[in-house]
Order: structure tokens, then C-alpha cells, then sequence
């Protein structure tokens, strides 16, 4: 009998690998989602919370009677969801993003679509717009953000990463700088704080029209670029590497923008500005299975769904008075980057 090689043997235990990190983080985001269903001002037991949910399912028309069915159903259900279908959207976006610039410091905040959406939802505010125009707003502003950057980074008939990334910092810092000015106008006693609180990032006004809204935008963005990661691994090879594999790196990198705008739009629009998910998480994702965003990508997106969902229960359940998600998100986020970078420094030698 021949003796097995060694790319026979690293092989299953790669795949093992894999396969007991993605059963590990199903099982990891099932139980935070568990738990977030369960913990709370009113507290409600595992077998309870998954029996409510069971008979919704069973019988979609009938309407929740008891206290702990309404808190389930119509408070924590559609909150746990948006903070799982915007985790993994922006932790997705943030991956995609680091491939095609080829810069790990890359995140969906840098082409100025995050302030361009918290532009059009602090405008909204001010002028005393609420619900779904507010929404709406927020949302067609982040598009036009990413349109302005377009608009700029395109020279000579023609846009590369470069230029685009120093469009959007150049764009981002127009809207926040737009933001300010909201701010610097808005009644200190009225519509200031509304917007001071909306723009720190929350989850605490989720409704089921708001996840009706908001998610076909996330989980359409974030399936179509799961869709894409083979394409991702060729355009992280570089514009002449991704040409002679038959890529057109020009027009697949503005799908790839396209698509995070729509995803980070939407996430804005219902849940404010939340930074660090979409930087920290791939780098996460990519100690724990690789490079290979055939394998990355999905990961992040389980993470960052984990992540936002650990991190939304702790912003309701830590005080009596809710911690605004955007900077639980930056406390927890910005100690495991530094820790990540200087791993990643030490491990060179640098």
C-alpha cells in the first residue's frame, strides 16, 4: 500500500479544521441569539422564548396576547434579527473591501457612505421627518455618497483603488463635516439629542417594519457578495494579475462598491452609525480559516452576525439605561484590534 503524502494527510485535517470552526460559530450565534431572546428587563425562560416563537411560526396570524409573547415576538425577535443581518453585512462588506483595496486597514466607513447615510438621517431628524421618509432619506443619502465618489475618483474615463479610496475620505469628511453643522443648528432641547443618540448607533427602535424594510437591502447585498468571493480572491491579486485571469477589475470593483453601499446604507438607516464591526471581524475570520475568502468571507459574516448580536444585548442588559451600540461596538472592537495588530507584527518580526 502507498504511503499517504503529506498533502493527503494536511488535507482532511484541513477541511476537519474548517468544518469544526463553522459548526462552532453556528452553534456560537444560535446560542447568543438564545440568549438574547431570553435576557432582558423581563426576563423569559429558553423553553418559553422557543415555544412563543414556535406557535408564531405554526400560526402566523395569531396575535400576541400575553406580556412575554409581545416582548418576544414584537421587541426582541425583530431587534436580534437586524443586529444579525446588519453584523454580517458589515463585517461582509468590511472583507470585501480589504480584498479589492488590498489594505487590511480598509473599512466599509471609507467611501463615505456611513457619513453620507448619517447625513440624510440627522437632516431627517432636523426637520422633524420620522419613521420610514427618515429611513428612506438616510438610505438615498449613502447612495448619493457613493455616486459623489464615483463622480470624483473617475479621471480620464477611468477610476482606480487609489483614487477612490482618497475620494471617499475626501466625501466622508465633507458629510460629517455636514453633520456637524446639523448638530451646531439643531435645538439643543428638542431635536439635538434625537440626533446626538442616533448617530452614537442603536437598535432600541427595531420593529418588524423596519426589519421589512431594512433587510432586503442587507441580506441581498450580503448573499451577492458571498456570491462573488471567488471573484474577490482574483482582484486581491492585483490589476494586471486579475486581467490575465480574464477579470475586468474596473467594473467588478464598482459592483463590489455598489453592492456595500446598499448593505452599510441599510444598516445605517435603521440602526445609526456602527464602526469596528467591519474592520475587526475579517481580521478575525482570517486567523481562524485563512485568506481564502471562499472560506473568509462566510466566516465574517457568521462573526460579525455573532458579534453584533452578543454586543446589542449587552448595550440593553449591562445598565438600566441602554448603552448606545456604536460605542459598545468601539470599547470591545478597538482593544482586539490593537491586540490583533501587534500579533501580526510580532509574528514578522517587525
Amino acid at each position: 500500500m502507498a504511503l499517504a503524502t503529506t498533502a493527503d494527510i494536511a488535507g482532511p485535517k484541513r477541511w476537519s479544521r474548517r468544518v469544526l470552526v463553522g459548526s462552532g460559530l453556528i452553534g456560537l450565534l444560535a446560542a447568543a441569539v438564545l440568549v438574547g431572546l431570553c435576557a432582558g428587563q423581563f426576563p423569559v425562560s429558553p423553553s418559553r422564548s422557543l415555544a412563543i416563537i414556535g406557535v408564531a411560526i405554526l400560526d402566523p396570524l395569531a396575535a400576541p396576547s400575553l406580556m412575554e409573547e409581545r416582548i418576544v415576538l414584537l421587541v426582541r425577535l425583530p431587534r436580534l434579527l437586524l443586529a444579525m443581518f446588519a453584523g454580517a453585512g458589515l463585517a461582509v462588506c468590511g472583507g470585501a473591501l480589504q480584498s479589492v483595496f488590498r489594505n487590511p486597514l480598509v473599512s466599509p466607513q471609507i467611501l463615505g457612505i456611513s457619513p453620507g447615510a448619517a447625513f440624510g438621517g440627522a437632516l431627517a431628524i432636523l426637520l422633524g421627518i420620522s419613521g420610514l421618509p427618515l429611513l428612506g432619506l438616510s438610505f438615498a443619502c449613502g447612495l448619493g455618497a457613493l455616486v459623489v465618489v464615483g463622480w470624483i475618483a473617475r479621471i480620464n474615463g477611468r477610476t482606480e483603488p487609489v483614487t477612490v479610496l482618497l475620494a471617499g475620505l475626501v466625501v466622508g469628511a465633507l458629510f460629517t463635516a455636514l453633520v456637524s453643522l446639523i448638530q451646531f443648528v439643531a435645538d439643543p432641547n428638542g431635536s439635538l439629542p434625537a440626533i446626538v443618540y442616533w448617530l452614537m448607533g442603536s437598535l432600541a427602535g427595531a420593529t418588524w417594519e423596519r426589519v421589512w424594510l431594512a433587510a432586503p437591502g442587507m441580506l441581498i447585498g450580503t448573499l451577492v457578495l458571498l456570491a462573488l468571493r471567488f471573484r474577490l480572491n482574483v482582484l486581491a491579486l492585483g490589476e494586471n494579475e486579475a486581467r490575465s485571469l480574464g477579470a475586468r477589475p474596473e467594473r467588478e470593483r464598482w459592483l463590489v462598491f455598489g453592492l456595500v453601499a446598499v448593505v452599510v446604507a441599510s444598516s445605517v438607516a435603521v440602526s445609526g452609525v456602527i464602526g469596528w464591526v467591519g474592520l475587526v471581524i475579517p481580521h478575525i475570520s482570517r486567523l481562524l480559516v485563512g485568506h481564502d475568502q471562499r472560506l473568509a468571507l462566510p466566516v465574517s459574516a457568521l462573526l460579525g452576525a455573532t458579534f453584533m448580536v452578543v454586543a446589542d444585548t449587552l448595550a440593553r442588559t449591562a445598565t438600566t439605561a441602554e448603552i448606545p451600540l456604536g460605542i459598545l461596538t468601539a470599547i470591545v472592537g478597538a482593544p482586539i484590534f490593537a491586540l490583533l495588530l501587534r500579533r501580526h507584527y510580532g509574528e514578522r518580526g517587525v
